[in-house]
């Protein structure tokens, strides 16, 4: 891999991470309101906060980061498809640490929005956005300044 292309890497996961931090911000935020306002338990508390913040996530990391062109809802559909693997097990298993064992709510939350970066990064990388990373009109913009400032 050539060095400007493991750098543009480096700066689309560093983007991802950034936006995914934001979600996380959005995350934390709904589900600390949730667990404030209501005696809910841990699972729809959870629920709400991640539909929330992936939903901010795809898109910004969608025009930003992948910069895709590709078919919105194709491309939600796949993140649907990780989502009804990674949401229940999530659930599940969240709901088992903070009720089951009494492990702190926020401590598993923390634990499967981690889990979340890591796995979603690879999963759109390669998966949703793989073959229209940089295809919608801003990058082909920046491409084509790059094209210009190499001549």
């Amino acid at each position: 891999m050539k060095d400007k292309e493991k750098m543009k890497e480096t700066i689309r996961a560093l983007k991802f991470i950034g936006f995914s931090i934001s979600a996380g911000v959005i995350e934390v935020v709904s589900f600390t309101l949730l667990d404030q306002l209501t005696d809910w338990k841990y699972w729809p508390k959870y629920l709400i906060a991640l539909v929330l913040s992936v939903l901010w996530n795809f898109t910004l990391n969608r025009k930003f980061t992948f910069q895709s062109a590709n078919n919105v809802p194709k491309a939600m559909l796949l993140v649907a498809l990780f989502y009804a693997v990674f949401t229940p097990v999530t659930t599940i298993f969240g709901n088992f640490l903070a009720e089951g064992l009494g492990w702190n709510e926020y401590l598993v939350t923390g634990l499967n929005m981690a889990l979340n970066l890591s796995t979603e990064y690879l999963y759109d990388r390669f998966v949703v956005f793989g073959k229209t990373i940089d295809t919608n009109e801003r990058a082909r913009q920046k491409n084509l300044q790059e094209e210009e400032e190499d001549k």
